[in-house]
């Protein structure tokens, strides 16, 4: 709280001034002492003795406590004691303002005419914390206006510090009654302060986005505010010799000289603004797309424009992004779509125009001419596959055909979401449409080629079962007369080189016989009609059988046989014993025939309760690594120089792979060329529990 003092001096000042101007504080009402100000002003506009009342009240003000006047520039032109020393200085040096937020306009003075006045100008009026000389004080602003043409600045301490004499002007030749009585002409022009509704237009004005530029009739610059300082980092200094013509870019000028002359030259109507884009190199260099709108009134020009280069960088990005975007739809044919329930209407992406054959400017997508496109056995179809998007109001997909106004069909993919309102109502339905006639047309091709393969496949299957039938009897019948023959069941054949021929006859025959079993069982296999025979049987006996029925073979081929499978060994397993044989017998058979003399074959066996795996192992040839993936396909072989002085169709492996998966198991190959072959196979021992 103050000290009384300075209570009573505040209200003896309140007196005194009260008929020459009303006294202003940070929190007065604007529109009241505008008010207040113009009554003040006529007042002083009266009378020659008024206005010297007036000078006389001023300066004994000054000389009643520790006050100082300013005058329009800045300069101390008089202070009581306290304040003496400082007379004759400019007030900026001297203050410092504690608050300068609030003290301090952010711009006082657009179009102000120099920066020495600046300062004075963007003073607040009423009462601010100050730093003057080290010490902190509050002192109270006042401005007086003079006449029309003059003001001064009062500064009167609240809270003078202690010890110091007050009332005593300082001593110094300056005399203010003669100042104050100076006429106009002889004092520098005053700063018009804003007040009431024009402390409102300044603040709008720099809070406003909006570059704004004063400029004279010639388009030289005379001011610009904060907003266009900030956005292209020009001072003042640095457009004081810029015309407008120098800030446009060197690329627009030839397009914007025209219309701005012709708002130099007054070629415009009185009060017409002119609007235009131009752009605007910064102090930095960065381009600005500005949009300007200009006004010429009197020998002033007035220049609004606002910034749009964001705008400009977000047109081009969504511009390219949409250029992107139609030529990915154009390599993926595929088009977006919109259409909102109630509406006749569709919005149809460019793409989609060309997916339809039509022409944006001739075609106008709407229900009807959508569905005048579409196939005659599709139009239901699509309409329920709308309801029914609407009422279940989840995602939809569709294939339907549309006949161009050419008369070619094409195969249209339609994926689609629903839009749904704040209530959950759905409000329009999306998607894309994707021509897909090039990958329809090629699956119905693929079908169709399938369909065709299966029907030759089927045919080929079932002419070998056919061919194999007939070929059988008169085989069994050649290999049954040359049985008899070779043995002589009818007498003597009198001649032992038809006993040769005899017995080629029957070996051949039973080899040819073997191939067409072999066929026949593939054929089986294949068409999916071989069927296993499922009996309880001694695995380990089949195993002891079929190396017993290989042995002769063997040693025709001096191939050696090793079994680890004894005579007391049992083991009871689940499946088609005669299949489980045939595997057994074609493994060896090709361990053996692929073995040079003196090499082996070995048999060895591991089970446990749930399977049993078969191991034969030979020293033959080996089989390549780039053939392994092919020997257990139909009429494969491991061509290489040694197969080919060995018989085969090529069959065995592959009925032998067959036959174990149909059993549940499994088969695997191991070789080395050279070194030999490991085929091993793993069977369940209850095919009937076979994992799926």
């Amino acid at each position: 709280m103050p000290p009384k003092t300075a209570v009573k001096t505040k209200v003896k000042l309140k007196k005194t001034v009260a008929a020459v101007t009303p006294k202003r504080k940070a929190v007065a009402n604007p529109t009241k002492l505008t008010k207040l100000s113009v009554k003040a002003s006529v007042k002083t506009s009266g009378a020659t003795q008024k206005k010297q009342n007036k000078i006389k009240a001023v300066a004994k003000i000054i000389t009643q406590s520790n006050r100082m006047a300013v005058d329009q520039n800045g300069k101390i032109i008089q202070a009581t004691e306290l304040w003496g020393p400082h007379t004759g200085k400019m007030i900026q040096d001297i203050v410092t303002f504690v608050y300068p937020e609030d003290a301090l306009h952010d711009r006082p003075s657009f179009g102000a005419s120099s920066a020495q006045n600046l300062f004075i100008a963007s003073i607040v009026d009423g009462e601010q914390d100050v730093v003057i000389g080290g010490v902190t004080q509050t002192l109270l602003f006042e401005r007086i206006k003079l006449d029309e043409t003059r003001m001064i600045l009062l500064i009167s301490s609240i809270e003078p510090a202690k010890g110091k004499a007050k009332g005593k002007t300082s001593k110094n030749n300056f005399n203010l009654t003669e100042f104050l009585s100076m006429p106009a002409a002889a004092n520098t022009p005053i700063i018009t302060v804003p007040h009431g509704l024009n402390d409102h237009a300044t603040m709008f004005n720099h809070m406003s986005h909006d570059l704004m530029v004063l400029m004279t009739a010639d388009g030289n610059i005379i001011d610009v505010n904060d907003t266009f300082t900030n956005t292209l980092d020009y001072t003042m200094q640095d457009l004081s010799d810029f015309t407008f013509m120098d800030l446009a870019h060197p690329d627009d000028r030839i397009h914007v000289r025209p219309t701005f002359k012709s708002l130099l030259q007054g070629e415009t109507i009185a009060g017409q603004m002119i609007a235009f884009e131009c752009r605007v190199m910064a102090r930095d260099q960065s381009i600005h797309s500005l949009e300007w709108r200009m006004k010429r009134d009197g020998k002033n020009i007035y220049a609004i424009c606002r910034d749009l280069t964001h705008i400009k960088e977000s047109e081009e990005t969504n511009l390219r992004q949409q250029q992107q975007l139609s030529e990915a739809q154009r390599l993926g044919r595929m088009g977006h779509w919109t259409w909102r329930v109630g509406d006749r209407a569709i919005q149809f992406s460019d793409e989609i125009y060309r997916i339809f054959g039509v022409s944006r400017d001739e075609f106008a997508p709407t229900i009807d001419s959508v569905n005048a496109m579409l196939h005659r056995r599709d139009v239901g179809r699509m309409a329920q596959g709308f309801q029914r998007a609407m009422i279940e109001q989840k995602n939809y997909d569709m294939e339907f055909r549309i006949v161009r106004p050419n008369g070619q069909a094409r195969y249209i993919q339609l994926q689609g979401r629903c839009e749904q309102d704040s209530e959950g109502e759905v409000m329009s339905l999306f998607g894309i449409m994707q021509d897909v006639t090039a990958r329809t047309q090629h699956e119905q091709d693929l079908r169709e080629a399938k369909e065709a393969a299966e029907r030759a496949y089927a045919a080929k299957s079932q002419f070998l079962a056919n061919m194999s039938h007939e070929l059988r009897t008169p085989l069994n019948a050649i290999i049954g007369f040359s049985e008899m023959m070779q043995r002589q069941l009818l007498g003597p054949i009198g001649t032992e080189k038809y006993l040769d021929y005899i017995g080629g006859i029957r070996e051949s025959g039973e080899h040819l016989l073997d191939l067409i079993t072999d066929i026949l069982d593939m054929s089986k296999i294949e068409a999916g009609k071989y069927e296993l025979d499922i009996e309880h049987f001694n695995m380990m006996k089949v195993l002891r059988l079929g190396a017993h029925m290989i042995e002769g073979r063997a040693l025709d081929a001096q191939v050696k046989i090793i079994s680890s499978v004894t005579d007391t060994m049992d083991l009871d397993v689940v499946g088609d014993r005669r299949a489980v044989m045939q595997v057994v017998l074609n493994i060896l058979s090709n361990a053996v025939k692929f073995t040079e003399p003196g090499g082996e074959v070995r048999i060895s066996e591991l089970h446990d309760d749930c399977e049993i795996t078969v191991r034969i192992e030979d020293t033959g040839i080996g089989i390549p690594a780039s053939k392994l993936r092919y020997v257990t396909e139909p009429f494969e072989q491991a061509a290489n120089h040694f197969t080919r002085n060995h018989e085969g169709s090529g069959l065995g492996l592959a009925i032998t792979k067959d036959l174990v998966e149909l059993h549940g198991g499994s088969l695997n190959i191991q070789s080395t060329v050279g070194v030999g072959t490991i085929v091993s196979f793993t069977l369940p021992r209850d095919c009937q529990k076979k994992p799926h």
